[in-house]
């Protein structure tokens, strides 16, 4: 592991980013450029913005055609960010694409579903829900136990039918914390605010 965030270190998402919160796709591709991470999911036609929030209208504009995704150059991995986008986490499209590298993918959308995924080399490593982090999934599903207790996470069972609406906020941090852990990529306000994305268009099937 090589970061060492916790979720406390994730404020400013809220301050900054709270359209992208209300439903998001965060995934890091390694060894991979944005344009070959672009080909690889078949998106259609190609524009560059700068800046996450910058990603927002275009997102709503495309959503009659597909999921509009925009991918940043990060220390040798893709930056994948997605507005109420799931594609980071569809094990079809992931699975595939982390054949000979790791994808490290977190998401929540308006309905509070959430979702982190671990890729190694074709294999789901470690699958779980943030809110109910000690249902985990994958061939190696207690690998990281330590470091999701470090980065935020509660592995206590939960009721299913309790009220956890405050406690998103810092299940969102505890991703990115976890996420900065598996790749070294940590994600800062100023990334988020001067990354250079190319983007495009994944057509719906």
């Amino acid at each position: 592991m090589t970061g060492t965030t916790t979720a406390a270190d994730y404020g400013w998402l809220k301050e900054r980013h709270q359209l992208l919160l209300d439903a998001y796709c965060l995934t890091l591709v390694r060894d991979l450029t944005p344009e070959e991470l672009l080909r690889a999911l078949g998106a259609e036609g190609r524009r560059r913005i700068v800046g996450v929030n910058a990603l927002s209208g275009p997102s709503s504009e495309a959503s009659g055609l597909g999921r509009f995704v925009g991918a940043a150059p990060v220390d040798g991995w893709a930056l994948m960010v997605e507005f109420n986008g799931y594609l980071g986490v569809t094990d079809a499209l992931m699975r595939p694409l982390s054949r000979g590298r790791r994808v490290v993918s977190h998401f929540l959308n308006v309905n509070a579903v959430d979702r982190f995924r671990w890729y190694e080399d074709g294999d789901l490593r470690l699958g779980f829900q943030p809110l109910f982090a000690d249902e985990r999934y994958g061939s190696r599903p207690d690998e990281l136990l330590a470091e999701m207790r470090e980065s935020g996470f509660d592995l206590t069972e939960r009721d299913e039918d309790g009220d956890y609406d405050d406690y998103y906020e810092s299940l969102t941090g505890a991703s990115f914390a976890l996420a900065h852990r598996l790749t070294g990529i940590r994600v800062t306000p100023e990334l988020f605010a001067t990354a250079g994305f190319l983007c495009g268009v994944v057509p719906r099937d």
